[in-house]
C-alpha cells in the first residue's frame, strides 16, 4: 500500500508532477498512473489542462515502456482525469482488474 509522504497526496496516494507529465502513486506498488496534458488554454494568468492522457501502468522495470500499460484513455479536463486515475488505481492495487 502506498506510503505516508509529503508533498502532494490525493485519496492518499502521492502525485508528482514533472513538467506537463503528472504521476499518480507510489513506484513502491505494482501499479501508478500516469497523466499527460496533451492540450492546454490559458485563463488569466494560469494554464488549465483541456485534454489529458491517462494511463494505468505497472511499475515492474524489467518490462519494457509499452509493455508496462495496462489501461489507457483520454479525458476533457484534469478533474475527470484525476478520478478515472483514482477509481483505476484502487482497483488495481487491491486486485480487482
Amino acid at each position: 500500500m502506498a506510503e505516508a509522504t509529503e508533498g502532494l497526496v490525493y485519496r492518499g496516494h502521492p502525485l508528482r508532477r514533472v513538467d506537463n507529465l503528472i504521476y499518480y502513486g507510489s513506484m513502491a506498488d505494482k501499479y501508478i498512473v500516469m497523466m499527460q496534458a496533451l492540450d492546454t488554454t490559458p485563463l488569466k494568468d494560469i494554464t488549465l489542462a483541456k485534454r489529458v492522457s491517462i494511463q494505468l501502468q505497472m511499475t515492474d522495470a524489467s518490462l519494457r515502456s509499452r509493455d508496462r500499460v495496462v489501461r489507457s484513455t483520454e479525458k476533457g479536463s484534469l478533474g475527470e482525469a484525476m478520478e478515472f486515475a483514482s477509481i483505476w488505481l484502487e482497483r488495481a492495487l487491491s486486485g480487482k482488474m
